[in-house]
């Protein structure tokens, strides 16, 4: 799992992609090995947790994944914190990344 912010601007896709990556710091696999299949075997869901006014680029999303087949699901979830004057707000999204392999 992972969190994504962006500080100024209210760029969701920029918030999810932050989010991802570190999602993706948070993980090791290491068991291609022993189930004789590689990396690009993977069947991988991105699940964006994102305000309900956020939208997501799901095609620059699934780039941040290095391999296997990725779809990109959006949620209601994240926190968008307004500025105290209302001109800017913090822009926060939240990543699960689910992998499958088939059978």
């Amino acid at each position: 799992m992972g969190l994504g912010v962006d500080v100024h601007g209210s760029d969701y896709t920029k918030a999810a992609k932050r989010a991802v990556s570190d999602a993706l710091r948070h993980s090791s696999l290491n068991f291609f090995e022993a189930t004789s299949k590689s990396p690009d075997d993977m069947h991988i869901e991105v699940v964006l947790g994102v305000s309900p006014r956020g939208e997501i680029d799901s095609a620059e999303i699934a780039k941040e994944i290095p391999y296997g087949t990725v779809t990109v699901t959006v949620v209601p979830g994240g926190l968008d914190v307004p500025s105290p004057n209302g001109k800017d707000q913090l822009t926060m999204v939240n990543a699960a990344i689910l992998v499958s392999f088939d059978d």
